[in-house]
């Protein structure tokens, strides 16, 4: 199975040439025999939208999705964007485009809003978790903040998810690239290995507004080992051969996190923790 990552580096509410963007890499993954490409958080907009967030807001039946769906035959690609509701209320989610179709649309549940971060202005709070059938297997999609939730991978492992993609729009932040994106490698390595899945994390690339994104895209296997990741900073298709046959041989060796786990004990727990809460 080969496994594209889109490190993309969109224009900043250039929504007509991010849509070039994206029409020229899944050509360009089509022609490489890619089967699964996955694009960073909001990369048909941009991250720091702030008011200018309707302007590149896309309802589900807007043309413009329907268009990238159209090439998405023989490759699945999972793009970001501003989805605009029939109520008018806007989020920021992720479509799974499959065989010229829109199969599924996920809204971002965990809003950042801290630091450089004002997600919880600008965006409606996404109220489900929960995967969607692919031709290789169930695909959980998770959307930068909630990566730093343990539930939300958790779950979708627990559904039935062999992969994760993670789409991300990860800052430089003070130290430097390298510094920035270790947190994020030892995390992703860790939720591959507890939840035994595939990890594939895509993150931007490029400046914006100042800030600069640390790219370094990259796939985990179900043992937490890093199998390949993209350079930092720098924009491209990347792309990395897995063997989904490994994911078989992770679950047979540790079986804890999925035949062991006692969902029942689970779900008590937490009703009990909810009540101290209160």
């Amino acid at each position: 199975m080969k496994v594209g990552l889109a490190q993309l580096a969109p224009e900043l509410g250039g929504v007509e040439k991010n849509l070039q963007l994206h029409e020229e890499m899944i050509r360009r993954a089509d022609s490489e025999q890619v089967d699964l490409l996955v694009f960073p958080e909001l990369s048909l907009t941009g991250y720091s939208l702030g008011e200018r967030t309707p302007d590149a807001a896309r309802m589900v039946t807007d043309n413009d999705l329907f268009a990238l769906a159209s090439l998405a035959e023989k490759t699945d690609v999972v793009i970001g964007f501003v989805e605009e509701s029939p109520d008018h209320v806007f989020y920021n989610s992720a479509a799974y485009l499959s065989q010229g179709e829109i199969r599924w649309v996920h809204r971002k549940t965990y809003l950042p809003t801290y630091g450089m971060f004002q997600e919880g202005r600008y965006f409606g709070r996404g109220s489900r978790i929960q995967g969607v059938d692919t031709r290789f297997g169930q695909v959980g999609v998770v959307i930068c903040e909630e990566a730093w939730h343990p539930s939300v991978p958790y779950l979708l492992a627990q559904e039935g998810a062999k992969f994760l993609l993670v789409m991300a729009n990860g800052p430089v932040k003070e130290g430097g690239a390298e510094i920035s994106r270790e947190p994020w490698h030892r995390m992703l390595s860790t939720h591959s290995m507890l939840n035994c899945v595939y990890t594939v994390f895509v993150n931007r690339a490029g400046v914006e507004e100042g800030v600069r994104f640390f790219g370094n895209s990259a796939v985990f296997d179900p043992f937490g080992d890093r199998v390949e990741e993209a350079p930092l900073l720098d924009a491209g298709l990347f792309t990395v051969e897995i063997d989904p046959g490994t994911l078989r041989q992770a679950r047979w060796r540790m079986p804890s996190a999925l035949r062991d786990e006692d969902l029942n004990l689970t779900l008590r727990e937490l009703e009990r923790i909810r009540e101290l809460r209160r």
